[in-house]
């Protein structure tokens, strides 16, 4: 399967769509796929985020889990990609979180699966 990382042999492990949070519009699909180089979650080319002060990536399992976070929102349109570290498995999270840390508020959140 080619999934949005575009390389042949990565599988789709879990995907998912944006909703916004806290009054932003955050819309888009998210993927997390499993390749040679470990697990990536990649946000689709729909991917769209109105703007907010200290956007962030970061998994959740039924609410936001600062442990998880993979850094800085890259940008707040399009396809981007985040390595997801080695040590740890995003087959126990079931959300995607876009996070303000400044603020500490939710700004999207998409459920995968």
């Amino acid at each position: 399967m080619t999934g949005l990382s575009g390389t042949a042999s990565a599988e789709t492990l879990k995907s998912g769509r944006f909703s916004g949070d806290s009054g932003h519009d955050v819309s888009g699909a998210v993927t997390i796929e499993r390749g040679e180089g470990g697990a990536v979650l990649n946000f689709g080319p729909d991917f769209s985020f109105d703007g907010a002060p200290d956007p962030k990536v970061a998994f959740g399992s039924d609410g936001y889990d600062p442990k998880t976070l993979i850094g800085p929102l890259k940008a707040d349109s399009g396809p981007q990609s985040y390595a997801v570290p080695a040590d740890f498995d995003p087959a126990g999270y079931n959300e995607v979180w876009i996070w303000c840390e400044e603020f500490a508020v939710p700004l999207g959140m998409a459920k995968i699966q």
